[in-house]
């Protein structure tokens, strides 16, 4: 629990200070929604969810290059791109989820 508590503030404190340099209310509006998709994607495994982070994360990084580069795509289009995408991973090509039959114990 520490060394998660440990990661989770340095991961806190690197978003806030390495990207932008600063604190301001609501710069992380939405993004704990990605989060929980990173977890329901990578199916509640730690490397699952580092992966599905990395994949969403990548989402972030080519809206934000597309957006230097100038292309005929509209801002808005480009800010809701990495949300349409964890919608899209993680609504339909998570997978279905297993169920195992229920038996009858003996007891």
């Amino acid at each position: 629990m520490i060394l998660g508590g440990v990661i989770a503030g340095v991961g806190g404190a690197t978003f806030t200070i390495g990207s932008v340099g600063q604190f301001s209310p609501g710069m992380t509006d939405g993004l704990g929604y990605v989060a929980l998709a990173a977890m329901i994607f990578g199916r509640w495994r730690p490397f699952g969810a580092l992966g599905a982070a990395l994949l969403f994360g990548f989402a972030v990084s080519v809206q934000s290059f597309v957006a230097v580069l100038d292309a005929a795509i509209p801002s808005p289009f480009l800010s809701m791109a990495p949300y349409v995408i964890t919608i899209a991973v993680v609504s339909g090509l998570v997978g279905r989820v297993r169920h195992r039959p229920l038996t009858a114990s003996r007891t």
